[in-house]
């Protein structure tokens, strides 16, 4: 037992590091636009239905990761789980890119369906803040073959993650026809 609190130990920091830098630099990051600061970059205009099926196939693979570990395929489950954070960071990097190159774009709705945008934006952005430790930690918890604590954090970083990637899909669909 004592092997693998280390292993929790040594990986706590990191945990604490990325989700605080993680958040930081995404805002940072979004901040820069390499074409105001004098750069001459294309517009990566093509990156957000990309990055949108990618939080999509991220809730899949997150389903399908749920129904393999609940069917006792844990190999198959570890493989979808390391795929759907490979996908998060995928899609943070686009995100970011596109940011940096792109101007922002303005929701053109108005009445209800602005309010239902909003809503939906700000809880996918303040959960994909909150979400990152609860992957970290969730994950390493595996690592460490700490499976009891992994399963009952697992059941809090399942929902919250499934969201993010969800609420990301919609919050494309309902915006893309505003990108100019």
């Amino acid at each position: 037992m004592n092997s693998l609190s280390e292993i929790e130990k040594k990986y706590n920091k990191w945990i604490i590091i990325l989700s605080i830098i993680i958040p930081l630099a995404v805002v940072v990051l979004f901040g820069v636009n390499l074409k105001r600061m004098g750069f001459d970059v294309e517009p990566l205009s093509f990156l957000p239905p990309i990055y949108a099926s990618v939080n999509a196939l991220t809730a899949v693979l997150l389903i399908t990761a749920l129904w393999a570990v609940m069917n006792k395929k844990i190999k198959l489950h570890e493989r979808l789980m390391k795929t759907a954070i490979l996908c998060s960071i995928l899609f943070l990097v686009m995100y970011v890119a596109y940011h940096m190159t792109s101007d922002s774009t303005s929701f053109g709705g108005e009445g209800i369906i602005k309010y239902v945008y909003y809503f939906i934006l700000i809880t996918h952005i303040v959960l994909s803040v909150v979400v990152i430790p609860f992957v970290l930690v969730t994950y390493v918890r595996a690592l460490a073959q700490r499976f009891d604590k992994h399963k009952k954090i697992a059941k809090i970083t399942f929902p919250i993650w499934l969201y993010v990637a969800i609420s990301g899909v919609i919050v494309y669909i309902m915006i893309s026809p505003y990108y100019s």
